[in-house]
């Protein structure tokens, strides 16, 4: 069966975890719930795991637990000096233009900040459409629910006909269970073998390349 769509994460995802971009972004995360929440520094780690873990991500535990208003919580915590940490990646640009299958974007995070990450690494007329957090409201991945709205939209796709390329093994295993061919991206201490197939980083893409379930899908140079 032919592939419709690559649909991609962003953070962790298109860059790999050593940039320090998540930390930057988890330490503006803690600021917000100290500043919003009133918690004292010993709160909030125990206070964002359980948001975490019992809401899918911390923006939706917050809105559900304490009614926070998304954008001001997404635009606070993406607010980090992205070019600190990411530069122009002309290897991964190269070797995701050769990949003739349609390519998008779908993030936890907003679209902002997913352009502003696409455009520090040179990645800028790659990704057909970015599906962001706040697209599939009032859920999120890994949620069922966000990946089948995230369908909706890009043309009710067959997830057959698609394959998720994600760093999180909760992504994967819900995409799996949905009948997503997936990659894995980086190393991870966890069972990962619900995942077709494991990589690195996205610029072992070609390493993979003869799998079956990407056949046809590369353009050569």
């Amino acid at each position: 069966m032919a592939l419709d769509t690559l649909i991609f994460d962003l953070d962790d995802t298109l860059y790999p975890p050593s940039t320090g971009v998540w930390d930057a972004i988890g330490d503006r995360i803690n600021q917000f719930l100290r500043d919003n929440l009133k918690l004292k520094p010993n709160e909030v780690v125990q206070v964002r795991d359980e948001l975490f873990h019992t809401y899918g991500t911390t923006l939706r535990g917050l809105q559900i637990v304490y009614g926070i208003d998304p954008y001001k919580y997404l635009n606070y915590v993406h607010n980090i000096p992205l070019e600190s940490y990411l530069q122009p990646n002309p290897a991964l640009r190269r070797i995701l233009k050769q990949i003739s299958t349609r390519k998008v974007i779908f993030t936890n995070s907003d679209q902002n900040h997913a352009l502003r990450v696409i455009a520090q690494l040179g990645l800028d007329g790659i990704f057909e459409r970015i599906i962001d957090v706040l697209d599939v409201s009032p859920h999120c991945k890994p949620q069922p629910e966000a990946f089948q709205k995230a369908l909706n939209l890009l043309g009710n796709l067959d997830p057959a006909r698609c394959i998720l390329i994600d760093d999180s093994l909760r992504n994967i295993n819900t995409a799996c269970e949905l009948g997503f061919h997936t990659i894995l991206v980086g190393n991870h201490n966890g069972n990962a073998s619900a995942a077709s197939v494991r990589v690195d980083t996205l610029e072992d893409l070609p390493l993979v390349a003869d799998l079956p379930f990407l056949e046809g899908i590369w353009r050569p140079d």
